[in-house]
């Protein structure tokens, strides 16, 4: 008789979730496949938002990048459409993101450094020139500094004479987690939460294609969250933005359509398969039952999905390759509207241009040679997987009833609790990475004693900071001093005076107001936020 000994004393995914031995339809007692599955583009959306899915269309093949000046920038956009990318991701540096202008001190080694450096309408210009912006959906991934970006996109759409109806693309727009996992926030929440109702109300009318947010879970995920914890905070976070919104007066259909969300695909394959087809379950649910949505296009969960820069390894990095290739398939077996697929060189450098094609690469090879895309939900009614989707969906439900006990999101972010949950979830993870619960490849097993990189690494130009500050200090000379002052002291009026504030904001952005001036008068009105002092 063979040995019934296993490899480990329990199997759990990365939520804690035991895996059995083997499943049957003893797993499934109560499983109603009517009411928990419904077809593909039906309530409840667990098998898929579409009817046909990939049959009909792929998912759009949507590279995050920006790096250095909007030049530099520019080019590699042109380069990865040119070889077959179907939408723009755009990447920001941090002192855009925090609302700094290029020149300020505290942006100092840091402008173009993780993404592209933007103080002006001018620089949007130059990013995405030769780019058909009607043609080409443009996501970019901006919170605290959302609308001001916004307002430039917009202005540039009017110079180049495209009608705003005719623009498609995603801002992210999400700046409760920045609060709980990353940091670039600016303003109080709830100063925050007013400009971010204000984007909603104004492209509801006037920019109707447009997703006013992408509620993000990824960076929650990079954080050190669970699956379970994933999902939960950012389904929170949503329902705290929709209540928002109500609170201003908008019909739930009226904006619903156009929330997306951005989720990350890890390692544990199948964990990831039934976090996304439970994330369209529940939330279809909440939607529909809770906020009484009569449009069916607000009971879908349509998001796009990135593989986890925190898996990639600086050791033996080609070994990136194949993690970034299962996380692909997890969020194309799971049903992603768009996906990025990080570079092998992500936890280096910047990725080089031959480390973004090879990235692109995986998603066409998934596409259109491995066959995972020749049938909607493949792995739909397989008894571990429906097990495990139910699995995610009860424990993530019992996340938001706790939150929701405490008082909602706003209540647990300044009380804390969140941000100590993921703490907790990561220090699990990395205890079991040490005590080789865990075994990551290259890291903790099967180490190499000498390791050279065989490809070359992507180095960013000294003199980029230089030739950005220039080109700012060019422009302010240029510009009309009145009309910058004039801009801002409307901007200003319309905050007293509780105006929807991206029409003010479009007006200054036109007349190369800068993002850090715009910023300034908001900080000067909302105040800003000190987590030390505020939590």
């Amino acid at each position: 008789m063979k040995s019934t000994k296993e490899r480990k004393d329990k199997f759990v995914t990365s939520s804690q979730i035991g895996i059995k031995n083997a499943y049957s339809d003893q797993d499934l007692k109560d499983f109603n496949p009517a009411a928990a599955l419904g077809k593909p583009g039906n309530y409840p959306f667990t098998r898929g938002i579409y009817p046909t899915m990939y049959r009909g269309k792929l998912w759009t093949m949507r590279q995050y990048a920006g790096f250095g000046t909007a030049e530099e920038s520019n080019k590699r956009y042109r380069y990865l459409l040119s070889q077959g990318q179907t939408g723009l991701s755009v990447a920001f540096d941090l002192p855009t993101q925090l609302g700094l202008d290029s020149d300020h001190p505290q942006a100092q080694g840091e402008v173009g450094k993780v993404g592209v450096a933007v103080d002006t309408l001018q620089d949007l210009e130059v990013l995405f020139d030769q780019i058909p912006l009607d043609k080409v959906s443009v996501s970019m991934t901006i919170n605290s500094t959302a609308a001001i970006i916004l307002a430039m996109y917009l202005a540039l759409a009017k110079k180049k004479k495209i009608p705003w109806n005719k623009l498609a693309g995603t801002i992210q727009n999400d700046v409760l987690k920045e609060y709980i996992a990353r940091g670039t926030y600016i303003y109080p929440p709830q100063a925050s939460l007013r400009i971010i109702v204000d984007v909603i109300t104004f492209c509801q009318k006037n920019v109707p294609r447009w997703n006013t947010m992408s509620i993000s879970g990824y960076h929650i995920r990079e954080a050190g969250a669970t699956a379970v914890q994933e999902l939960a905070f950012t389904l929170a976070n949503a329902v705290t933005y929709v209540e928002a919104a109500l609170e201003a007066g908008l019909d739930i259909d009226s904006f619903a359509p156009r929330l997306s969300f951005f989720l990350a695909a890890h390692n544990n394959l199948f964990e990831e398969i039934a976090k996304f087809r439970a994330a369209r379950r529940i939330w279809a649910r909440l939607m529909k039952e809770e906020y009484k949505a009569k449009n069916p296009l607000s009971w879908k969960f349509r998001f796009h999905t990135q593989t986890s820069g925190v898996t990639l390894l600086a050791q033996q990095p080609d070994n990136n390759v194949i993690r970034v290739t299962l996380q692909a398939l997890a969020a194309v077996l799971g049903g992603t509207q768009s996906l990025h697929t990080n570079s092998r060189d992500e936890a280096l450098a910047l990725p080089s241009e031959d480390s973004v094609r090879i990235a692109l690469r995986t998603q066409q090879i998934i596409a259109y040679e491995s066959g995972v895309t020749d049938t909607v939900d493949p792995l739909g009614g397989s008894y571990f997987i429906e097990c495990l989707t139910g699995q995610i969906e009860e424990k993530t439900e019992e996340y938001l009833q706790k939150i929701k006990n405490m008082g909602g999101m706003l209540k647990a972010i300044e009380k804390g609790i969140i941000q100590k949950e993921i703490q907790e979830s990561a220090y699990h993870y990395q205890k079991q990475i040490e005590k080789k619960e865990q075994i990551i490849v290259g890291l903790n097993e099967y180490l190499k004693e000498k390791e050279r990189i065989r490809f070359r690494l992507y180095s960013l130009p000294k003199k980029i900071e230089k030739a950005q500050i220039e080109k700012l200090h060019h422009l302010q000379r240029e510009r009309s001093e009145k009309a910058v002052k004039a801009k801002l002291d409307a901007l200003g009026g319309a905050i007293v005076e509780k105006k929807n504030l991206m029409p003010f904001l479009i007006d200054a952005v036109q007349d190369w107001v800068t993002l850090g001036e715009i910023s300034s008068v908001l900080k000067e009105h909302y105040g800003s936020f000190n987590e030390a002092k505020d939590l």
